[in-house]
């Protein structure tokens, strides 16, 4: 292996801001360059997923990673988990440098890292490249469950996008989500295991995306209105599900939704950190996504406890009862939903330091 140090330079401003570690590594044998952000481990060794993506420089490389692995320590802190938060990023386009070498010098990086960081599936890497780094080390999490892990985890981040709706109903309407109007803006794998449990529920959906094939595909079997993907936050709905990419909730879409809510399982839907605000302003409730979305994180922490789907399902089921807490301290500080998520992440993280330190 060649390279492997805790960052200093360019990275010093956000390590200042709480990150506890940036490890980068290059091994020149395999063109491997990668960077590990730990930005906490509090609540347990820091779990995130690996990117691997052409990113334009080193510069939006770290930027990106660092961005990730702290929202991962709010995501596993509002979940519940005893699990930090980490990122990782693998820099080049996977489709060009990818190889089995590669993966595995990757993995004895991770190994390096001693047990603070585990990774996991995430954009531009797969499960056979997880299966792969678990024949070197044992921090990988997201494996086939042909070797005991827990397989795809979008069937389990649709089943809390399910349970995070039916909380949002019970606040807004009856509890149920029968004849309720659905609007689901990407139909990828999570987007459509979602209309399938929504079409179970007896909603009645409409869904877009980019690829006409796929909006169609769902389409055909759940009955739902094909809308453009374009315009599909302003369809007059009861709520409005974002499953693709983020930034989805901004200053222009947000005076165009027609939503009583947004609870969707798209990471960083919120444009800017402003547009808390807005929405809020505007009426619509919405559910965070972080706490929406994480279905998939508490699907694969349970692996390490040697896994079993119906344990994990009931945990993910507890995202209804998250997602009413949030809105009731929303309503209690007079706070955004934003904001309220992010501070029962802080007071349970808070709470682990305190005990960390008292040694109680």
């Amino acid at each position: 292996m060649g390279r492997l140090a805790l960052m200093s330079g360019p990275l010093s401003i956000m390590v200042s801001e709480g990150f506890e570690q940036v490890a980068y590594a290059h091994d020149a044998a395999t063109g491997l360059r990668a960077i590990v952000a730990i930005h906490s481990t509090v609540l347990g060794p820091a779990l995130g997923g690996t990117r691997f993506w052409p990113f334009a420089s080193e510069e939006d490389a770290l930027r990106d990673v660092c961005r990730l692995a702290r929202g991962m320590t709010y995501k596993h802190a509002a979940a519940g988990l005893d699990q930090g938060g980490g990122k990782a990023v693998i820099l080049g386009d996977p489709g060009t440098v990818r190889t089995d070498e590669l993966i595995v010098a990757y993995a004895r990086f991770v190994d390096g890292l001693g047990g603070r960081y585990v990774t996991a599936e995430d954009v531009g890497t797969t499960q056979a490249d997880m299966d792969l780094i678990r024949a070197v080390t044992p921090h990988v999490t997201g494996t086939s469950e042909a070797i005991g892990g827990s397989g795809d985890p979008s069937p389990a981040t649709a089943l809390g996008v399910l349970w995070a709706m039916r909380a949002v109903a019970e606040r807004l309407w009856d509890g149920s989500l029968r004849d309720r109007h659905v609007c689901i803006s990407g139909v990828g794998k999570v987007g459509a295991a979602l209309a399938d449990h929504l079409h179970a529920d007896g909603a009645r959906l409409s869904v877009a995306d980019v690829r006409e094939a796929a909006a169609a595909e769902v389409a055909a079997r759940t009955g739902a209105a094909i809308v453009p993907a374009a315009t599909a936050h302003a369809v007059p709905c009861d709520i409005f599900s974002p499953c693709a990419l983020g930034g989805a909730l901004s200053a222009t879409t947000i005076p165009t939704l027609r939503a009583a809510a947004v609870v969707g399982s798209a990471n960083n839907q919120l444009a800017t950190p402003q547009d808390a605000q807005r929405i809020h302003d505007s009426g619509v409730l919405y559910a965070p996504d972080y706490v929406v979305n994480a279905g998939g994180v508490i699907n694969i922490a349970e692996e390490q406890g040697g896994y079993d789907r119906a344990r994990a399902d009931e945990r993910i089921g507890g995202i209804h009862d998250t997602v009413l807490g949030v809105l009731d301290l929303a309503a209690a500080e007079g706070i955004t939903t934003a904001a309220a998520a992010d501070l029962l992440a802080e007071r349970r993280i808070e709470a682990a330091r305190v005990t960390r330190a008292t040694g109680d």
